[in-house]
């Protein structure tokens, strides 16, 4: 990961707090530099806020809910 792409996705999460998204990052080790932990209002919404990532990192998105909601569905 270069200089200048870290600087770019600082300039889009700093935008993306603006427009009240959470945001959480931490940096990994293996497959993937970094995962972002991202709430938005919907799915629509978060696929829109990650489309300007696709042309600097490879983007694999997974929709989750709490623990606590998932047992009420069994």
């Amino acid at each position: 990961m270069t200089k200048e792409i870290i600087d770019k996705f600082s300039n889009m999460y700093d935008e993306m707090q603006k427009q009240g998204i959470k945001l959480q990052q931490y940096w990994t080790l293996g497959h993937y530099n970094f995962v972002t932990v991202m709430e938005a209002p919907s799915e629509k919404d978060a696929m829109k806020l990650l489309i300007p990532f696709v042309d600097v990192a490879e983007v694999e998105a997974l929709t989750a809910i709490p623990r606590e909601e998932a047992i009420k569905l069994l």
